[in-house]
């Protein structure tokens, strides 16, 4: 199995990592997506233990929505972002793909027009490095299709990762040539609408991820996230789709190389 979306160098796993590949490995997972925060260097410094640790883990790296002011102040002006984001990936060579990015109206952390500004800024480098994205979208639909229709003009692959939508918005996202990622939260149960999704999303562009440390799936639900849990992310989708764990985890293996292979260390 491979989890499409962790935080495994966040701070909450710095006492416990070990533990926590070790119950991952247990469990069936053999391979990760990590996803770094451009702006945290404590986590950059973090990404190295845990590429130490399990060598089958890859990484993304983006300016998250909440962060977009930041970057902005940081990389002096809307201008420097994108100079800011290859920066970054250069000095992490691991990277395989730029995210999480994307647009966040629920907490509104930085203005509209500075997410928008900061979110296209990174589609067009990855429209020019040929790298996929890894999407955050939340209560931002519209915005975020428009902003991907706009700059990666077709040319640039990727993931809404933890869908939240309905099936009519995968149906939008699967238009823009992109795959759709369920979390834990596709086990709880007022999640009819993100289920309906799950059941229609094509096999060749489906994933599954944790968000650990965030989004425990039932039964796990408010307690800290981790890789392992993939696995019951895995039994809903099979639920769902009528099929078993088994074709899940080979269906969403082969959209994560599809994906994400054939990049450094991707």
């Amino acid at each position: 199995m491979i989890d499409s979306h962790c935080h495994l160098a966040d701070e909450q796993f710095a006492a416990d990592l070990d533990a926590v590949i070790a119950r991952a490995r247990a469990a069936g997972v053999d391979g990760a997506l990590c996803i770094l925060d451009a702006l945290n260097e404590e986590e950059g410094v973090r990404a190295d233990r845990v590429a130490a640790a399990w060598p089958d883990v890859a990484f993304a790296v983006g300016v998250h929505p909440h962060q977009a002011a930041a970057v902005e102040d940081a990389a002096g002006g809307n201008d420097g972002v994108a100079a800011f984001v290859r920066r970054t990936l250069a000095a992490r060579d691991r990277a395989c793909a730029i995210g999480e990015i994307g647009l966040d109206y629920h907490y509104d952390f930085a203005p509209r027009e500075t997410q928008i500004e900061v979110f296209r800024r990174q589609i067009a480098l990855a429209r020019e490095l040929r790298r996929p994205i890894v999407v955050h979208t939340r209560e931002a639909d519209d915005d975020t299709v428009d902003a991907l229709r706009a700059e990666a003009r077709g040319d640039v692959q990727g993931v809404f990762h933890c869908f939240t939508g309905d099936a009519a918005f995968a149906r939008r996202a699967l238009d823009l040539g992109f795959h759709v990622s369920f979390s834990g939260i596709v086990t709880f149960r007022n999640a009819a609408a993100i289920r309906e999704a799950a059941a229609i999303v094509p096999s060749d562009r489906l994933l599954a991820e944790t968000d650990s440390p965030y989004l425990s799936p039932v039964p796990y639900r408010g307690r800290r996230n981790e890789p392992a849990r993939v696995a019951q992310v895995m039994d809903a989708l099979a639920e769902v789709r009528r099929v078993s764990r088994d074709d899940i985890a080979a269906a969403t293996r082969q959209s994560y190389v599809r994906l994400f292979a054939g990049r450094p260390n991707g």
